[in-house]
């Protein structure tokens, strides 16, 4: 029978029995996680509860992680509303032109073609209809803005605290994507009309058109013109349906994050149980890779929808859009669906499936393009906050290393 002598020098925890045969490595890790002793006089009371054990390298990992997730924040939003409009105006084109020949499914089909644009126009073809774009979405937060104040429906998904909640807060949406639907169709003319073929709109003509189109509520008189009221409901259910899809699946990807990240660090020495039950100091880092998985995921499986959307906004405004099969001519639009189904079933008997995909590779290159800048302003910021630091800081580099191979690598 061990005595009291052999239990102190194996460093025992209080409570384990003196008779067990005692395992070094157990001993060892537990010293590694709870960072003390507990004296064999005194009750055991658990693990602390505030990590004080933490070295001052660890805040800084964490500081400059914050400084790191809000640069790569502002630089995704300035992406995804500026930088990539000249992808989004090459897509477009791509999804009206029901004629085109040339599918532009892959990237490197487009580069030629973008050439031969530059050649022949100005050097903002591809920036046309940004101020309408930004216009739109602008008008879009309003209304959820005017609509929330005055109804008290939650604006973000994340302040909704039951199913009655979450679904004011889906009939907000729903209430903001129709309102906006004239206004839409307006500014994707703006962004798909030939430079050369058309005049350019002044500032606020997307209000002038938007309004002409909720006047012409019913039977249009242009041609083959759909009435307003027969595009709101599938543009509607369109953006509704992309917007749950995308926080469903960003809120199982931040679990997932979460999950991994636990196992992950689980067998740090500064890792606190108690700790990681209540908060999560990365829990922002977590949340901006999720969003940007579920962004990109949304803009992929949806792309077939709103190529059929916007054929449906575009038809009959007699709208003249540069031909992209050369780059080098203009065509007009000219089609006659009744609906989204005649479009999606015309779309698939004349051009195939793939004709839901034209210009997938302007997509694809705008997800690149959003990629790299974020993985570009990653390494700025991690190196700047590197030269900032006083030099006498103790292992800054293996501090970038680790910011730098936790966020996007």
């Amino acid at each position: 029978m061990a005595g009291f002598g052999d239990y102190n020098n194996y460093n025992r925890p209080y409570g384990l029995d003196p008779n067990r045969e005692t395992n070094d490595l157990y001993d060892t890790r537990y010293q590694q996680i709870y960072g003390y002793h507990t004296p064999l006089n005194e009750e055991y009371q658990g693990p602390p509860l505030v990590m004080d054990d933490i070295s001052e390298e660890v805040f800084n990992i964490l500081e400059n992680n914050t400084y790191v997730t809000t640069a790569i924040s502002v630089a995704s939003l300035v992406t995804e509303n500026l930088l990539s409009h000249p992808f989004i105006v090459l897509r477009r084109q791509c999804q009206v032109h029901n004629t085109l020949k040339n599918y532009h499914i892959v990237p490197y089909t487009l580069l030629p073609v973008v050439v031969r644009l530059h050649r022949r126009q100005e050097c903002t073809t591809l920036w046309k209809g940004i101020g309408s774009t930004c216009i739109v979405k602008g008008l879009n937060l309003a209304i959820e803005d005017v609509i929330s104040k005055g109804t008290g429906w939650p604006k973000e998904i994340s302040k909704c605290g039951s199913i009655v909640q979450f679904l004011q807060h889906m009939a907000l949406k729903c209430i903001s994507l129709a309102v906006i639907t004239p206004f839409y169709s307006a500014s994707l003319v703006e962004t798909v009309q030939s430079d050369i073929a058309s005049d350019k709109p002044a500032v606020l003509d997307v209000f002038r058109e938007g309004f002409m189109r909720i006047l012409e509520w019913g039977t249009p008189s242009r041609g083959r013109m759909l009435p307003i009221w027969a595009i709101v409901l599938p543009t509607a259910a369109f953006g509704i349906s992309k917007y749950f899809a995308h926080s469903t699946l960003k809120s199982i990807t931040v679990r997932v994050l979460q999950f991994q990240q636990r196992h992950r660090h689980e067998l740090s020495p500064t890792y606190d149980m108690n700790k990681a039950k209540t908060s999560n100091p990365l829990i922002e880092d977590l949340n901006l890779k999720a969003n940007i998985f579920s962004f990109i995921a949304m803009e992929i499986i949806f792309y077939p929808v709103e190529t059929i959307i916007h054929r449906l906004h575009i038809q009959g405004t007699r709208t003249i859009i540069d031909n992209l099969d050369a780059g080098t001519a203009v065509t007009p639009i000219l089609t006659g669906y009744e609906g989204f189904l005649d479009c999606y079933n015309t779309t698939i008997t004349k051009e195939g499936f793939g004709g839901l995909y034209k210009g997938f590779g302007a997509l694809v290159l705008q997800l690149a393009a959003h990629l790299a800048i974020i993985k570009f302003t990653t390494l700025v910021v991690s190196e700047m906050s590197n030269l900032l630091k006083p030099a006498n800081s103790p292992n800054s580099e293996e501090t970038v290393s680790s910011q730098q191979k936790y966020l996007f690598n």
